[in-house]
């Protein structure tokens, strides 16, 4: 048992928190451009270099084998499979088929279209809304990679109640009246189930990673360049003093912080590894991520073209105030997890 541990250890090193590309890119600002690593400057370079290599390496190899997993689970395929599902079971495979979809909440919403015009019911689609940009695989062995195992399990565990609760409460509020008429009488149009062959998985696979890493890739560089801002520059002090783990309103704030941003779980993650290196609390760095990636204000707005002003109101509160609870919940259990 010992020796497993041991070896996973040395796996998650190498492939995961690339401890070697870190020792590198230390090598390449001391031998190369001559700075210090405890200099502001140097400490900053090092962090950018390191966490943009990192996340660009990971970016490829994870949207490369979740798009290859995903080309078994068209839209017309998960429409069906959850067709015939009703209730809590629906809302619980709605949540988990999002863990294997798009990677930010925008993308997300014109299948949410889909599924509402299909006939799903409200709560099996906003449980596959909410979860989507939240706890996709992605996101998982992301953090798994930063923070560890035990936090980034923890983090897609309680993403997915999150989406299934707030698709129950959705549910039982009958609020089928609140999604726009257009949506309801949009056809139902399902063309056939193309079978691909590993070759056009392979494809799509490529496809994906191009297209996605065009569209993350400026998200990538603002949110390791702020990470790096963070981590050598921003004083201590003035951190602890505004989310810090003495200020009763941290995760209150970090969340509203959070939601005028629009970046997905790439962009995210840097800024959040500076904000842990400098003592911010487990729960307010997540309250964070979950408020850029589920409550995103583009997202908001795109989204209240498809419901009404109600259910809209109903989903940010629903999801608001879970993200807020899950932050103080972290920080008060946080030393469970780290």
């Amino acid at each position: 048992m010992e020796m497993f541990i041991k070896g996973f250890n040395s796996i998650m090193d190498i492939f995961f928190k690339m401890t070697w590309l870190n020792d590198l890119s230390g090598l390449i600002v001391q031998k190369l451009l001559r700075l210090d690593l405890a200099s502001q400057i140097g400490g900053s370079i090092q962090f950018f270099i390191f966490d943009t290599i990192k996340i660009f390496i990971l970016l490829t190899l994870l949207i490369y084998g979740i798009s290859y997993i995903q080309s078994y689970f068209p839209p017309e395929r998960t429409k069906k499979l959850l067709g015939n599902m009703k209730g809590i079971k629906g809302r619980i495979v709605g949540a988990l088929l999002g863990t294997i979809t798009p990677f930010c909440s925008c993308s997300s919403i014109p299948i949410f279209i889909g599924f509402t015009a299909s006939g799903l019911s409200l709560g099996t689609t906003f449980s596959f809304l909410i979860s989507s940009p939240l706890v996709d695989l992605g996101s998982f062995l992301l953090l798994m990679s930063f923070f560890g195992f035990k936090i980034a399990f923890v983090y897609v565990l309680v993403g997915l109640v999150l989406a299934v609760a707030g698709g129950g409460i959705i549910d039982h509020l009958n609020l089928e009246s609140q999604v726009e008429e257009y949506v309801r009488e949009m056809p139902d149009v399902d063309g056939e189930l193309e079978t691909m062959t590993k070759r056009k998985r392979h494809e799509f696979a490529k496809e994906q990673v191009k297209d996605i890493f065009k569209k993350v890739w400026p998200y990538v560089i603002i949110g390791v360049g702020i990470g790096a801002l963070i981590h050598n520059w921003i004083p201590q002090e003035l951190i602890e003093n505004l989310i810090g783990n003495n200020n009763k309103f941290a995760v209150l704030i970090s969340t509203i912080l959070g939601i005028p941003m629009y970046a997905d779980i790439f962009g995210t993650i840097p800024i959040a590894e500076a904000l842990f290196l400098k003592g911010v609390g487990i729960g307010t760095i997540l309250s964070f991520m979950m408020a850029v990636t589920a409550l995103s204000l583009p997202s908001v707005i795109m989204l209240s073209k498809v419901v009404k002003p109600k259910l809209l109101t109903i989903f940010v509160l629903i999801v608001g105030i879970g993200i807020i609870i899950i932050g103080y919940s972290f920080n008060f259990f946080g030393y469970m997890f780290i």
